[in-house]
């Protein structure tokens, strides 16, 4: 086996050994390590599913990371003996492809490779940029501005109503989500992510595949890593095992489709300068 392989497989046993620990903790009841694992997609929302569940494995404290040589582009350095995280990073290559008779050269991802980030606590040297984090814990600030221009760019309208029945703060509709309108600042934020979190996972094919529960959960999971990477502290009390089916392949696919969602709402909300993350 080479070096590359080698590493690979040691990467995809950390991955599978974190997978399992989180499903035997669900299935005594326990939600407190699936909580963590989507808190980690709070501070990593450029991160795959696995990447994250590498991460808070290997290092659960970690709040930014980047490569050995990143860290020097900071002016900072990496603490000598520190024991890098192991992540997954791309392999990219070019292709050639053949289109309608013309042979052009891609890139492409042919596979991947694994990495070594560091914790910020792993290094010494100059202070971080700003980060462009959030605004103080309760209030999300020109967030809730970015968040409606989000839904706007991807086609999902937006309407208030003054009364939605039986307790209901948010609605979506397919194209459309509508909202308690007398709700605070956080709480319409987080209601708001909820219902576009439904948009962009349940308007498919995906929906008949999944139980209205399961459904719930995920668009509640979004909402959390959303509001958490933000700033906010979470209201709700959500029972998060309900994403657990039994099945752990059906656990990692909804978690995916969490840090899929939540990343991309993130991505369009967060400002970019100061990120010190190394996607992968």
């Amino acid at each position: 086996m080479t070096p590359e392989n080698n590493g690979q497989s040691k990467a995809k046993s950390l991955a599978d050994s974190a997978l399992s620990k989180l499903v035997d903790a669900l299935e005594r009841g326990e939600t407190a390590e699936l909580k963590a694992y989507l808190e980690t997609m709070a501070r990593f929302h450029t991160y795959s599913f696995y990447n994250c569940m590498l991460i808070a494995s290997q290092r659960p404290t970690a709040t930014y990371v980047a490569g050995f040589h990143k860290w020097h582009e900071f002016g900072r350095y990496v603490k000598k003996g520190e024991k890098g995280i192991a992540i997954l990073a791309p392999l990219v290559k070019k292709v050639e492809v053949d289109e309608a008779g013309e042979k052009k050269a891609e890139r492409r991802c042919v596979g991947f490779r694994v990495v070594y980030v560091f914790d910020v606590t792993q290094t010494d040297g100059q202070p971080l940029p700003d980060a462009g984090i959030v605004p103080a814990a309760g209030d999300p600030g020109d967030a809730l501005e970015s968040l409606k221009a989000f839904a706007h760019r991807s086609g999902i309208a937006i309407e208030y109503s003054d009364d939605l029945g039986a307790a209901c703060k948010g609605l979506s509709s397919g194209g459309k989500i509508t909202l308690l309108a007398s709700m605070a600042p956080a709480e319409m934020f987080a209601v708001m992510v909820h219902e576009i979190a439904h948009e962009l996972l349940h308007r498919g094919a995906r929906r008949a595949e999944l139980n209205k529960t399961v459904r719930e959960t995920e668009a509640e999971s979004v909402a959390f890593v959303v509001a958490t990477a933000i700033g906010l502290e979470s209201a709700g009390t959500v029972n998060y095992i309900r994403l657990y089916d039994g099945n752990r392949d059906t656990l990692a696919e909804s978690l995916t489709f969490v840090q899929k969602a939540a990343g991309e709402i993130l991505g369009a909300i967060l400002a970019p300068a100061g990120e010190v993350e190394v996607a992968a």
